[in-house]
């Protein structure tokens, strides 16, 4: 080896000892101040109500603050956006949904981050099966009814969801397909704002979570027709499934999680995975997640991560059967 390759390759392993100790020391000074968690939604939706009810038990786990940051629009991409480019040092987090993760790299033709490169995933946080809603006023008590109903009225019913290239607005989509009928999609900046619109029944039906409709399902204002999952759901134990109510195989479940710009190091990732799964496990969290329709299910990165890339490529599928484009 000549004296300049020689030169060259000291230099180079210098240079990677001198990034693995800056690593080592970022992710022992960790946390050193407040972190940021980044909810690419506004206040008042499911997404939001759940880092309300974690962010808490992370502060006192980690020994600082953890303040929920919400950026709403473009259906989450921009909040997402926002987090893929925030410093890599573990005091800036996102949480991640399906919509964001796996169904907008495959409704957009650009986004300003990739799911799988852009992010290092920490856990899975919950799961959250969708109902098929409509508002009371709607002359329909069963699934049947609604899509009969629908049929005879092409074009006549719309339904809500928090933004284009959203889970709740793909759900509608593929529910239009699936039975048939002709539904005007009606998009709105959030779940709080499209859920106001259902209660006061200004748009007919919402494919969503059931966390923030129990009250308006008990007040008599809401109509909870089916639940897109392959149980019934505890917190509804009379609502059949879709299969039972006529429509097998159409079965839609959000997933929600923690992530952390790409080039975090792995020590802090480890930090912060422990602290959230000491936090999932405790009865008061798993019961406050379970009140809101969520299921509390923790996981490790690497779970994380291969759970992305399976719903990237099954939503892939779903976006092109279903022929979604951007407004």
């Amino acid at each position: 080896m000549t004296t300049s390759r020689i030169a060259l390759a000291l230099v180079l392993v210098g240079a990677n000892s001198a990034a693995t100790l800056s690593e080592a020391v970022l992710a022992q000074a960790f946390p050193s101040k407040p972190v940021r968690l980044i909810v690419p939604f506004p206040p008042g939706g499911t997404t939001d109500s759940m880092t309300r009810v974690i962010s808490p038990e992370l502060s006192e786990l980690l020994g600082q603050q953890v303040i929920v940051d919400n950026r709403p629009g473009a259906g989450g991409t921009l909040g997402t956006e926002i987090a893929a480019r925030s410093l890599a040092d573990g005091h800036s987090i996102l949480l991640g949904t399906v919509s964001t993760l796996a169904i907008a790299p495959n409704f957009y033709s650009t986004l300003g981050y990739d799911p799988v490169n852009s992010f290092a995933p920490i856990s899975v946080i919950a799961r959250l099966p969708f109902f098929i809603f409509v508002n009371s006023s709607v002359p329909a008590h069963s699934l049947q009814d609604l899509i009969g109903l629908a049929r005879s009225k092409p074009g006549l019913l719309n339904f809500a969801s928090p933004g284009n290239g959203t889970l709740p607005q793909v759900a509608g989509e593929t529910f239009k397909k699936m039975a048939s009928v002709d539904l005007v999609h009606v998009s709105y900046k959030g779940d709080a704002a499209a859920m106001t619109d259902l209660i006061s029944g200004r748009v007919q039906i919402m494919f969503d979570g059931l966390g923030p409709y129990r009250p308006h399902i008990q007040a008599g204002k809401v109509r909870a027709l089916a639940v897109a999952s392959p149980r019934r759901h505890p917190l509804l134990p009379d609502v059949p499934t879709a299969a039972e109510a006529g429509l097998p195989g159409y079965e839609v479940v959000a997933w929600f999680g923690f992530l952390a710009p790409k080039a975090t190091p792995p020590e802090i990732i480890g930090r912060l995975n422990a602290d959230v799964l000491r936090a999932l496990h405790k009865p008061e969290v798993r019961e406050a997640l379970s009140m809101r329709g969520l299921d509390a299910s923790g996981s490790s990165p690497d779970e994380f991560s291969a759970l992305i890339r399976d719903e990237v490529a099954k939503w892939s599928r779903v976006v092109k059967d279903t022929g979604l484009r951007p407004d």
